[in-house]
């Protein structure tokens, strides 16, 4: 928010029960949503209890979406099985018992994960509509085999947000803009940006997102979630619409550090398509809820990577008090540990541009063998021959400059992707690790929301998602508090396969802190 932090803005909240969106000046709270940030134990143990049903859970949420989605452009599609599918967990739950924590629970995906049923996979893009993916991606057949309830399909930016330099986060040329809801003129962020919108504003229970470089954790941090991008090779990515085999991963959205656990526990397995999941090394809990302690921050050692932190003073006291917040839990904090973050840029794109083209390619012949697309050039073909509305605000700058980039094997990429590595994991994370004797490193993970601008698009912003997406390191953000009602988000990261100390720690901040609020609950003045 640097460059409008005193200009007076108008805001908006969600009114959670009546779909309506209300002044935040002289806001008063309308009656609620009956499952409004309800979490996935709670929602179990009302089916468990026959307080609810998987089927009236389901009528729920979609009212819930017809009624708000028209504002917040965070659903694409809903499911046409839903209830359906809900209707039949409700029968196995009263013949078998549930499956699991899952079983009946609304779950939306973002629209980048193939699901073979009803629903498109398009990337939010028009070039793909039409071609239905003929199985599911791995990740999501496990939620189904979890007992989840496949809802929604969510907005997102358009491929991933990997197709301009000026992009508009939160825009897709099949969705629209996606609105945050927490001030409906400012960004969702990041590409997963419908599947945070979904969870912030109660139009699901959870959501799955996918990340690159900051796609799960920013969206997450700007509305008030908690975000787990995973150690690439932790979860599968076979299904997904991709950008760069080296830094892709699918992660859970949800509103509480335990969501977010049983969320990834449903999503685990092994796949044998993706070639990640076969790294040496690979460490998978069966449990990662059994991480959770309150005490979880008694004794860790925690480095400050104030270099990390943006330019926004409200952001600053936030993130002191954070500091002050962790050792008043029993952490130690080394302040500061040095880690690369702005030379890493360059890099780390010549790789994303190199691997987009390979990879788009691979998905295209494989996974959409009925798509008229088989490559980078023809999607590149497609949005000029159909600019109107593939690109009224944006053009395909990134999408021309990866399909200008040769093979895998080319020296340029070789060296670049070893630069990367080198810098973010043996020069980066793993050396503050080893220096300081660290648990977790931890910084603000954006700034918060800016004003949606679809002339010049998104803007420069405080970061600190690169060093941990670069190196394929696990990062976790949960809420910090806000800044004139924005969210903002304390992100944890560490070493690799490290979710377990992620949670734990993150877990005892977000018990002993508490910081979340809902969009329409903040009392933050407007200045």
């Amino acid at each position: 928010m640097s460059g409008v932090q005193r200009r007076t803005v108008l805001r908006w909240s969600l009114a959670a029960g009546l779909g309506a969106l209300l002044p935040r000046h002289g806001w008063a709270a309308p009656a609620e949503f009956a499952w409004a940030n309800a979490s996935i134990r709670g929602l179990q143990a009302a089916m468990t209890e026959g307080r609810v049903t998987a089927r009236a859970l389901t009528e729920g949420y979609l009212a819930r979406i017809a009624s708000l989605n028209p504002k917040l452009n965070a659903i694409l599609e809903n499911n046409p099985d839903a209830l359906a599918i809900a209707d039949a967990l409700d029968v196995e739950r009263r013949s078998k018992g549930p499956r699991g924590p899952l079983h009946g629970v609304p779950i939306v995906v973002k629209d980048n994960l193939d699901t073979a049923d009803g629903m498109e996979t398009t990337a939010g893009s028009l070039a793909l509509l039409g071609s239905r993916a003929p199985r599911d991606a791995f990740v999501v057949a496990r939620l189904r085999a979890a007992g989840a309830v496949l809802l929604a399909k969510s907005n997102l930016s358009e491929w991933a947000n990997m197709r301009s330099t000026r992009s508009t986060s939160g825009w897709s040329a099949r969705g629209g803009q996606g609105r945050n809801p927490y001030a409906l003129d400012r960004t969702p962020s990041g590409s997963s940006s419908g599947s945070g919108i979904a969870v912030a504003a109660d139009l699901c229970a959870a959501a799955v997102g996918t990340e690159t470089d900051g796609s799960i954790v920013a969206p997450a941090s700007v509305q008030g979630l908690v975000g787990l991008k995973p150690t690439v090779g932790l979860l599968s990515r076979s299904g997904i619409i991709p950008i760069a085999a080296s830094q892709d991963t699918p992660g859970p959205m949800t509103r509480t550090v335990e969501d977010t656990a049983l969320l990834l526990n449903a999503m685990l397995g092994d796949d044998a398509e993706d070639a990640a999941l076969r790294v040496p090394g690979r460490r998978i809990e069966k449990d990662y809820t059994a991480s959770l302690d309150v005490n979880g921050l008694k004794g860790a050692r925690i480095g400050v990577a104030a270099k990390l932190l943006g330019s926004v003073p409200g952001v600053a006291s936030l993130f002191e008090t954070a500091r002050r917040d962790l050792k008043r839990l029993g952490a130690t904090l080394i302040d500061p540990v040095e880690l690369p973050n702005e030379a890493l840029w360059k890099h780390e794109n010549e790789v994303l541009l190199f691997e987009l083209k390979a990879g788009m390619a691979a998905y295209l012949t494989t996974r959409r063998p009925d798509a008229p697309m088989k490559s980078l050039a023809d999607l590149i073909a497609f949005n000029q021959k159909n600019a109107d509305r593939e690109m009224p605000h944006f053009g395909q700058e990134l999408f021309e400059q990866a399909q200008a980039r040769g093979p895998l094997s080319a020296p340029a990429y070789k060296q670049a992707l070893a630069t990367c590595r080198s810098m973010s994991r043996a020069q980066g994370i793993d050396a503050a690790m080893k220096k300081h004797k660290l648990d977790a490193i931890i910084a603000p993970a954006v700034d918060p929301a800016y004003v949606i601008d679809s002339v010049f698009g998104d803007r420069p912003t405080g970061s600190a998602t690169s060093p941990a997406a670069v190196a394929g390191y696990p990062s976790l953000t949960v809420p910090m508090g806000e800044v004139d009602g924005l969210p903002v988000g304390l992100l944890f990261f560490s070493g690799a396969w490290s979710e377990v100390t992620l949670f734990r720690l993150a877990f005892a901040y977000e018990q002993g802190t508490t910081l979340r609020e809902p969009p329409g609950r903040s009392r933050a003045p407007v200045r």
